[in-house]
């Protein structure tokens, strides 16, 4: 017996086959010129593609593409027919490369949206978990189906009736309405995104409120991967909002210990990201509250695990880590830590200009920190490992107007022991060892 093995086409060539194929006009949108999938009339009785048209009428336009005219209502009516004949054409054309053209869901209308929501505020006054697990489940479905569902429920008020919700079923008991608690946060992760520009004063402060904030750190200490990844990522969005929010975390018990366990046990690339900068607004306040935390992680060996952080990984955590490390300097035990570290000078100094400008700012900022104190073995060390190149290269190259200042007040201080000191290559920070 013989067999014939038949080549499976490459994406590409299925591409230049349809490309080939010769589409009929009237399948085509008016806008994108591509084959429609999702046909929709307008009041003007031209057709087009659902996504190319909804996109020109959030762009604030009021008048058809085609024929210029205002139109008389932005509804679109589903063009059935000439849906089908595209899928028919599609069948009859398999073989030139064109995909099979599913038949669209019915997008979610504001009404249905209006409704749920109503229903769903009225659940949670009454503290009914099992009437709101189910309508949260309804908004979550709708919200993974497609984008433009999850801005009609967005725009019409889900995040403020889902904070109220969160609020109100952490208070009552975090035990008792973990599930519902949990559902509501997964929903709200898709949210976020649009987070600070929906978010009103009244949503802030439930969703900032100390028992919402207790049950988020709750998740990140006992719940699984999936609900962790969805409360950091709200304590992030949290945070970024202002120092109200900052202070509101500072207050809740353990949290110092929590996000710092994410830095030395990773547990996957989202939580430590955002618990770099969950730390970073922590230790960036204006008010005591940051000597505090800054004391605290500094206490907890965070300036080590900092570094080896910042040697390990890619550009984002990276420079997430250097901000963090940065701030750490700030403080005297801080500054005592990380000059006990082998590492920290040929670190900073290598990640200037290597990783981002960001990066670059925390890392001189770091070293300026470090060396104000004029000690000449600090000054002598920064040059043996070619701080002092590095910082001529940042100005010839730019920089902005504080990292330049710094840049300048380091070389002044480093210039009087350039003589005699070598630059030495300290790329295997393993086995860096101190020659004084």
């Amino acid at each position: 017996m013989v067999f014939h093995w038949k080549r499976r086409k490459s994406p590409q060539e299925k591409r230049l086959k349809v490309e080939e194929l010769v589409i009929p006009n009237q399948f085509r949108c008016p806008i994108s010129l591509d084959l429609m999938k999702d046909p929709v009339t307008l009041s003007s009785g031209i057709t087009y593609d659902r996504e190319s048209i909804e996109t020109w009428l959030e762009g604030g336009n009021f008048t058809c593409p085609v024929t210029n005219q205002v139109l008389r209502s932005f509804d679109q009516i589903p063009n059935h027919s000439l849906r089908k004949m595209i899928q028919e054409w599609g069948v009859a054309n398999r073989t030139h490369g064109v995909e099979r053209i599913p038949t669209p869901r019915v997008p979610v209308s504001e009404a249905q949206v209006s409704e749920v929501l109503f229903r769903l505020e009225d659940s949670t006054r009454r503290l009914n978990g099992v009437g709101c697990l189910e309508l949260v489940r309804q908004i979550k479905k709708w919200g993974n189906e497609s984008e433009r569902d999850r801005r009609c429920v967005v725009a019409n008020g889900a995040i403020s009736v889902f904070s109220a919700a969160f609020d109100a079923f952490a208070r009552d008991s975090f035990e008792r309405n973990a599930n519902v608690l949990e559902e509501i946060l997964s929903c709200m992760k898709w949210m976020f995104p649009i987070f600070k520009h929906s978010l009103d004063s009244e949503a802030q402060a439930r969703l900032g409120s100390h028992d919402s904030l207790r049950c988020l750190v709750l998740f990140l200490k006992c719940g699984d991967l999936s609900v962790k990844q969805d409360s950091m990522i709200a304590l992030r969005e949290l945070l970024s909002l202002g120092q109200k929010q900052v202070e509101a975390l500072a207050a809740i018990d353990e949290v110092s210990e929590v996000l710092s366990g994410f830095i030395k046990h990773p547990i996957c690339p989202t939580i430590t990201k955002a618990s770099l900068m969950v730390i970073f607004y922590l230790v960036s306040s204006p008010s005591s509250t940051s000597v505090r935390f800054k004391s605290g992680f500094v206490e907890m060996g965070l300036v080590s695990v900092l570094l080896e952080v910042i040697i390990h990984s890619e550009r984002s955590l990276s420079e997430k880590a250097l901000g963090v490390f940065d701030r750490l300097c700030d403080c005297e035990e801080g500054r005592e830590e990380a000059y006990r570290n082998a590492l920290t000078f040929p670190v900073l100094v290598k990640k200037i200009l290597r990783v981002s400008e960001l990066a670059t700012q925390s890392s001189v900022s770091a070293m300026w920190k470090l060396s104000k104190n004029h000690e000449e073995n600090v000054l002598v060390e920064a040059l043996q490992v070619g701080l002092f190149q590095k910082l001529v290269l940042l100005l010839q190259l730019g920089c902005g107007e504080e990292t330049k200042e710094k840049t300048t007040e380091l070389l002044k201080l480093m210039n009087p022991y350039r003589a005699g000191v070598e630059c030495i290559d300290s790329v295997d920070f393993k086995n860096l060892k101190r020659s004084f």
